[in-house]
């Protein structure tokens, strides 16, 4: 999967992951996803998707942390969130919402196959172990968007590794960069004074 990697993501992880500003920045960061996915929808069909996307990217959260405490490169734990969320837009036949074309779905379960398994993820669950015990929102599927898919927001050919586009615009293969130093947790989406004026 291409995904970006600047930044603000790297103050989201240590937001993330610190002790008094974790839970605000998990909150803005779910609110954050939510819209962003939720833009890529037909406006007709956002409202009802929202509660369902806010369960989800919550649930995801913690799937995030579990894959940093496991050893994977920030990039890495954030593209299996991601991974996660196309097996739900999938399933849901939410193919405008996808980032990756259905038929990469496979590809992209099989480079994870090992940490999925171990949670209990599987494409049909994308949640696994992290499904809160009370559940998420249901929503309305729209399966009719699979018999011709167009997955109009989808990158295809990124599914054999990770595919970082630095600030610089450069593509890095792998998801391995150094985390830069001082990174100041503020700056993570939600949290900097600026995107909080927004």
């Amino acid at each position: 999967m291409k995904i970006r990697q600047n930044v603000r993501h790297w103050a989201a992880k240590k937001a993330l992951t610190a002790p008094v500003i974790g839970e605000a920045a998990h909150d803005k960061l779910v609110d954050l996803h939510t819209t962003i996915f939720l833009n890529k929808a037909d406006e007709e069909r956002r409202e009802e998707r929202r509660a369902h996307l806010d369960d989800f990217f919550d649930a995801t959260m913690e799937t995030y942390l579990t894959a940093l405490e496991a050893g994977f490169p920030e990039a890495k734990a954030r593209e299996i969130t991601h991974v996660q969320a196309n097996f739900d837009f999938f399933n849901h036949g939410w193919t405008e919402m996808m980032e990756i074309p259905g038929d990469e779905i496979e590809p992209h379960y099989r480079r994870y196959e090992e940490f999925f398994t171990k949670h209990g993820i599987t494409i049909d669950d994308p949640l696994g172990e992290f499904r809160p015990p009370e559940g998420i929102a249901e929503a309305p599927e729209t399966p009719e968007k699979l018999t011709e898919p167009e997955y109009e927001n989808a990158k295809a050919g990124f599914a054999d590794d990770a595919y970082v586009e630095t600030e610089d615009g450069e593509t890095v293969v792998g998801g391995e960069r150094e985390e830069p130093a001082d990174v100041d947790p503020s700056a993570a989406p939600g949290l900097d004074e600026e995107e909080a004026a927004d």
